[in-house]
């Protein structure tokens, strides 16, 4: 264990540290990290709602969670390129990148046949269900205006630097909406449609329990680490902004949700992220009752974050981070959640979630009865935060009588 920990510490983290650092994944992760109002925004809106189900005199908003989150894979398509731009260092086209991928989301967003006059269609292809669409726009436009940046084309020219700098901008632009226009206009390709039918199978294998448990098991292992869970937003995102769009379609047709791997059931809901991801909410309470004076005042402290599913405080001061006796039990939390609320959910013992409410640090588990609408959440929450206890249980236990004998060696030494 000792050798395994050491080259996870000094070799394994470090690697994907610096790796996960490059431009390209930073970017990428900086992106989904910049839609997060966006999607904040509609979720308040979608909160809002349920209140006018009960007072239906209430103002419809629905224009707010339209021109938000509804045209989300636009928004993604703009920030994709700009952050891309930003983190590669081309602070000439950090708004013109942008710019020029909301043009070509539009051009490949457009809907043809019957439909070709809708501006509703356009709005469907413009909202979560095109997330992928946007971001593989926003990278294929990245790609252009950095190996044109690279060339330096025209830098120690006489001419004026206004003119150098419309030229290369402009040459990244014709490049960009010309080779777009070739695919769409003159070779007839629906390109969203050929980005979703490749996005699609990764999609049905995240709508599986084994799917739903890597989504969930390998941010939290990687956390575990000290390597933020954000790097995985570009994988998890549109897996779950898509099942919540078809949720939400499908109950406004008269039918039954049947998406389980969503944010609402993996974040909002607060069972497998209970406290925060890794679940450590169970492992903060413990803390409280230490016998340990160090563990106590910092489960104390930690507490009040713990209950708003806020836990940094909690993996880096406890801490979970690099610590062999407690990343252990939280890997084993991050499987037994997904699969806790999949055997819920799939055999109707929970609601699985319809509406797209995000607002992940309502305490649970009221957050967990919002989301679901299901006055059960209160027992099935309560049910695993005993299992999530017995889990840490044993762990912390070892880890509290090393720490009891820090503190008798301390007081010993003075």
């Amino acid at each position: 264990m000792k050798k395994l920990m050491n080259w996870l510490a000094d070799s394994f983290a470090p690697t994907m540290n610096r790796l996960f650092s490059r431009p390209w994944p930073a970017g990428i992760s900086a992106c989904m990290q910049k839609i997060i109002p966006f999607i904040l925004t509609g979720s308040l809106i979608y909160f809002y709602n349920v209140f006018v189900s009960f007072i239906p005199g209430l103002p419809d908003l629905s224009p707010i969670l339209n021109y938000s989150f509804g045209i989300i894979s636009l928004i993604v398509a703009f920030m994709m390129a700009n952050q891309l731009m930003e983190k590669l260092n081309h602070p000439l086209y950090v708004i013109n990148a942008g710019i020029t991928s909301v043009g070509i989301m539009l051009m490949v967003s457009m809907p043809t046949g019957e439909s070709a006059d809708s501006i509703s269609a356009l709005l469907g292809n413009l909202g979560p269900s095109g997330i992928a669409v946007g971001m593989v726009v926003g990278i294929y436009v990245a790609i252009i205006f950095n190996l044109w940046g690279k060339l330096h084309f025209m830098q120690n020219s006489s001419v004026p630097d206004f003119v150098t700098g419309w030229i290369n901008v402009i040459v990244p632009n014709v490049f960009c909406l010309g080779i777009m226009m070739v695919l769409v206009n003159v070779l007839h390709l629906n390109i969203s449609e050929l980005i979703m039918s490749v996005f699609m199978p990764i999609a049905k294998i995240g709508q599986t329990l084994p799917g739903y448990i890597l989504c969930c098991l390998i941010p939290a292992f990687f956390y575990t680490m000290g390597v933020s869970s954000w790097m995985f937003g570009a994988l998890t995102t549109p897996i779950f902004m898509a099942g919540i769009d078809a949720n939400i379609a499908a109950v406004a047709a008269g039918l039954p949700a049947t998406n389980i791997v969503t944010s609402e059931a993996t974040f909002t809901l607060a069972f497998v992220t209970m406290g925060g991801m890794c679940a450590t909410l169970g492992l903060n309470a413990l803390m409280c009752f230490s016998k340990s004076k160090q563990l106590k005042t910092l489960g104390r402290v930690f507490i009040a974050p713990s209950i708003f599913n806020i836990n940094e405080p909690v993996m880096f001061g406890a801490p979970v981070v690099f610590n062999p006796v407690l990343m252990l039990p939280a890997w084993i939390n991050s499987i037994i959640g997904p699969v806790y609320v999949w055997i819920l959910m799939s055999t109707g013992l929970l609601n699985i979630p319809s509406k797209m409410i995000q607002v992940g640090q309502i305490p649970a588990p009221i957050c967990s009865v919002m989301v679901t609408e299901d006055m059960r959440a209160l027992l099935w929450w309560a049910l695993l935060f005993v299992i999530y206890l017995v889990v840490w249980y044993p762990f912390f236990k070892v880890f509290e009588k090393q720490k009891l004998d820090e503190e008798a060696a301390q007081i010993t030494a003075e």
